[in-house]
């Protein structure tokens, strides 16, 4: 999960990865200035006792975001809700305002009829021992867009001037007269933020976009090439994908056909330096 998300593997790459052994700390770039601490710790019982026995101080010290990562295929429930309640004592005791995420992981191995169900109970049941704090739940699979979709609500909480950011892209869409512009982070091609004037049905289009444009920077990758910036027409819309700052690409998804594509790249140019200097202020 982690190496899709911040290394740019693909799914059926992470099958030759290891399973994590005792804990992995990685420092990850975001957003340029933005530094993500991320503590991956082995699920394997051994490495759980040890957390909690000599571990607990150092790994749950000053923590923001605790993302607790649920098998769906798990054999033993019981033992799952056990070490994740030893986390949550760790959580109160030493980072009281951390925020709580839980991924029921692997859905795709379920019948599709039993996957709503089973997610279902399984999050209430999680937020019935979570009691006072406050979770959110997300299901998720290597193999389509719902992994993208978890991240981006779990990185969108760590992004110190968000509201600022979305307020400002909510000009920028007005000011276009666009149908939405989505602003991603250049590296992960996470979703940061989005502002629309029409209402859309998919939604989870942006992870969607987020899963196809990094396969195709992969293989620009591969080809020894960068990608920059991309125009898809359809028979009703005309999307855009261009660099935004030296941390973001835009799309920005036009339907007027009275406006030209040079008046949108224009616009997205001339947007670069304040999107750029409000960046800079974070």
């Amino acid at each position: 999960m982690r190496s899709i998300i911040f290394s740019n593997y693909i799914a059926r790459d992470t099958r030759r990865l290891g399973a994590t052994i005792d804990v992995e700390h990685s420092n990850v770039k975001f957003l340029g200035n933005l530094v993500l601490n991320l503590w991956d710790c082995g699920g394997q019982e051994a490495f759980m006792e040890n957390y909690f026995a000599s571990q607990k101080d150092r790994i749950f010290k000053n923590v923001e975001v605790l993302i607790y990562v649920f098998d769906v295929e798990s054999r033993d429930w019981g033992s799952d809700l056990h070490y994740y309640q030893s986390c949550l004592d760790a959580i109160r005791a030493n980072s009281k305002d951390a925020r709580i995420f839980c991924l029921i992981h692997k859905m795709d191995l379920l019948p599709e009829q039993q996957r709503d169900q089973i997610f279902d109970d399984r999050i209430r049941e999680l937020r019935g021992r979570s009691e006072p704090l406050q979770i959110q739940g997300f299901r998720t699979s290597i193999w389509d867009e719902t992994l993208y979709a978890a991240w981006s609500q779990i990185v969108h909480c760590l992004i110190p001037n968000i509201r600022t950011l979305e307020s400002h892209l909510e000009y920028f869409c007005r000011t276009c007269d666009a149908d939405e512009v989505v602003l991603f982070e250049r590296t992960t091609f996470l979703v940061i933020a989005n502002a629309a004037t029409v209402n859309h049905q998919d939604l989870h289009r942006f992870e969607k976009i987020s899963n196809i444009i990094k396969q195709f920077n992969l293989g620009c990758s591969r080809s020894q090439t960068r990608f920059k910036s991309m125009e898809i027409r359809g028979s009703s819309f005309t999307a855009f994908i261009d660099v935004l700052t030296n941390n973001t690409y835009a799309m920005v998804v036009m339907s007027d056909p009275n406006i030209q594509s040079a008046a949108t790249l224009l616009n997205i140019a001339a947007a670069k330096k304040h999107f750029e200097k409000l960046e800079a202020t974070r």
